[in-house]
C-alpha cells in the first residue's frame, strides 16, 4: 500500500521523536536513543512520555502535540494497543515508525488492528514504515533505530551496500555477520508488516542515491509486483540489484504469513520478474553473504570466463565444477600462454584451467600465474591459497594487491583453514580490500554474482 509521496525524509530527518522514551537500560527505547547518540545523529532528537519529566537530562515531551517543531520521522517503541491512540492526533509528524509487534502477524485482532493503522495511512498522510520491524540503519545520515544492543550485534561501518529486507531476523543476522568481516553498508530498511512503505517505494528511492551503489533484497513477498519490476528495471540499469527469495514451498509460505503476515504467491511467478527486471537471485543466505562479499569490493563483469589458480588440486577441481555448475566458463589457457608459464614455473607446474601451483608453490609463482594467465583475458580470477607451503608468506598479500591493480581484473580469495588461514583473510579483506571465500562453492557463488548469474 502506498499513499505515492515522497519518502526521502526518512533517510535524511532533521527531527525525530522518540514516542515511548524510557530511561530504563534495556528497554527498546531506551536503546534507541542510545543507538542515536552513538551513531552521531546530528538532527533534533525529541523524547516523548508523559511519565516522565525527563531523561538522562533531556526533557520529555507529554505528547508530540506539545512539540511546536515538525517532526520528520516518530519511532513507536509501544504496545501495539497504543500506536493508533498516539498517531490519531497528530498532526506535525511526516513519516513513523512503528516497531513494535502484535499486528496482522498474530491473527484477527491484530489484522483489525493493522487495518485501521492503514486507514490513518490514508487519512491523514503520515508515511509508515512497519509495524513489527527494526525500522532504519543508516550511515550515510546516521540514524539507527535497531533497538538491539551494540553489544550482541556490532553495528556496520559506511559503505556502498543497502538492504531492503522485510525480516528483521534477518537484518540482525546479516548486519552482525557483515560487521565482523569489515564489510560496509550505507542504508538497510527492514520494514516488517509493510503496512505502508515496502521494498518498491524504498528501491525506488535508492535508484538515485549516491551512497548506493549495490542493493540487496530479503522478500517474503511483494507489495505491487507491477510496479516493483518496472522500478527494479530502473535500478538495474544503473546498479545491480540482487533478491533472496524466501516462502518458495509450502512451510515457507506459512512460515512467512506468520512471521510478517506475508502472503508468498508462486515463487515461479517471481523468478520470472527477477529475470525480467535484471536482478540477480541467490539461493538462500550463505548465497546472499558472498554477494554481499564480493559486491562490497567489485562491479559487474562483462563475461563469463573465469581462471582458478590453486596450490592444491583437489580443491581446484571442486572449485572447477562448482564454478561450471553456475553457468561459469573454466575455459583453457592459449598454447601461447602455457608455453610461456612452462618457461617461468617449474616443470611440475599443470599449466592447464585451473593453474595448479603445487604444495612447492612460492610467493612469485602466484604472481608469474596471474600475470601470464591474465594475458588470456579472464574477467574473473579466483585463487586458491593453502597456506600449509613453507615458502608462501605475508607477502603474498601485497603481491596480489599489486596485480589486481595493474591488470584491473577482480581477483577473489579461497582459502579454506583454521586460525591461520582465518588471520590471514583479515589481511587480504581488511588490509587489502581482497574479499575471501571459505569454500569452493562460496567463491564460486561470489564469481557468478560478479557474471551477473544466479547464485
Amino acid at each position: 500500500m502506498s499513499t505515492g509521496t515522497d519518502i526521502s525524509f526518512f533517510f535524511n530527518p532533521k527531527t525525530i521523536a522518540v514516542v515511548g522514551a524510557s530511561p530504563t537500560p534495556g528497554k527498546s527505547s531506551h536503546i534507541i536513543l542510545e543507538s542515536l547518540k552513538r551513531i552521531g545523529f546530528r538532527g533534533t532528537t525529541y523524547l516523548v512520555n508523559p511519565k516522565y519529566p525527563s531523561i538522562d537530562g533531556c526533557k520529555c515531551y507529554s505528547s508530540m502535540a506539545e512539540i511546536k517543531d515538525n517532526i520528520d520521522v516518530a519511532i513507536l517503541a509501544l504496545p501495539a494497543s497504543k500506536v493508533l491512540e498516539v498517531l490519531k492526533p497528530v498532526e506535525n509528524v511526516k513519516g513513523a515508525i512503528i516497531i513494535s509487534a502484535g499486528f496482522k502477524e498474530v491473527g484477527d485482532s491484530g489484522r483489525r488492528l493493522e487495518e485501521a493503522l492503514k486507514e490513518i495511512v490514508v487519512r491523514k498522510g503520515i508515511r509508515i514504515i512497519g509495524p513489527n520491524c527494526l525500522g532504519i540503519y543508516d550511515t550515510v545520515s546516521r540514524m539507527d533505530t535497531f533497538f538491539i544492543p551494540v553489544e550482541r550485534v556490532k553495528r556496520l561501518k559506511r559503505g556502498r551496500i543497502s538492504i531492503l529486507t522485510q525480516s528483521g531476523s534477518f537484518a540482525e543476522m546479516i548486519v552482525d555477520e557483515m560487521a565482523s568481516e569489515g564489510i560496509g553498508v550505507a542504508r538497510i530498511v527492514s520494514y516488517g508488516n509493510r503496512v505502508d512503505v515496502g521494498e518498491t517505494e524504498c528501491l525506488n528511492f535508492l535508484v538515485d542515491d549516491d551512497a548506493t551503489k549495490v542493493v540487496v533484497l530479503y522478500m517474503e513477498s511483494v507489495d505491487d509486483g507491477r510496479r516493483f519490476v518496472e522500478v527494479a528495471s530502473r535500478c538495474t540499469k544503473k546498479k545491480p540489484v540482487v533478491a533472496l527469495k524466501v516462502g518458495k514451498r509450502e512451510a515457507g509460505v506459512h512460515a512467512a504469513r506468520s512471521h510478517t503476515g506475508a502472503i508468498s504467491g508462486r515463487y515461479e511467478i517471481y523468478k520470472a520478474a527477477f529475470k525480467k527486471a535484471g536482478i540477480i537471485e541467490v539461493d538462500g543466505y550463505e548465497g546472499l553473504k558472498d554477494a554481499c562479499k564480493v559486491l562490497n569490493t567489485y562491479d559487474l563483469v562483462a563475461g563469463k570466463k573465469v581462471l582458478i589458480i590453486t596450490d592444491g588440486g583437489g580443491v581446484a577441481v571442486t572449485m572447477a565444477d562448482a564454478c561450471e555448475d553456475l553457468g561459469l566458463e573454466v575455459t583453457g589457457l592459449t598454447e601461447e600462454t602455457r608455453k610461456r608459464l612452462s618457461a617461468k614455473l617449474p616443470g611440475y607446474t599443470a599449466t592447464g584451467n585451473p593453474i595448479d601451483l603445487t604444495s612447492s608453490v612460492t610467493d612469485e609463482d602466484y604472481v608469474i600465474a596471474l600475470e601470464e594467465g591474465l594475458r588470456d583475458e579472464y574477467d574473473v580470477v579466483i585463487v586458491i591459497v593453502l597456506w600449509g607451503p613453507s615458502e608462501i608468506t605475508e607477502r603474498l598479500v601485497d603481491k596480489l594487491k599489486e596485480v589486481r591493480e595493474i591488470y584491473n581484473k577482480p581477483i577473489l580469495i579461497c582459502s579454506p583453514g583454521g586460525k591461520f588461514t582465518r588471520r590471514m583473510a583479515k589481511h587480504f579483506e581488511e588490509k587489502k580490500g581482497l574479499p575471501v571465500f571459505f569454500t569452493p562453492e562460496s567463491a564460486a557463488r561470489a564469481a557468478a554474482v560478479l557474471a551477473g548469474g544466479k547464485m
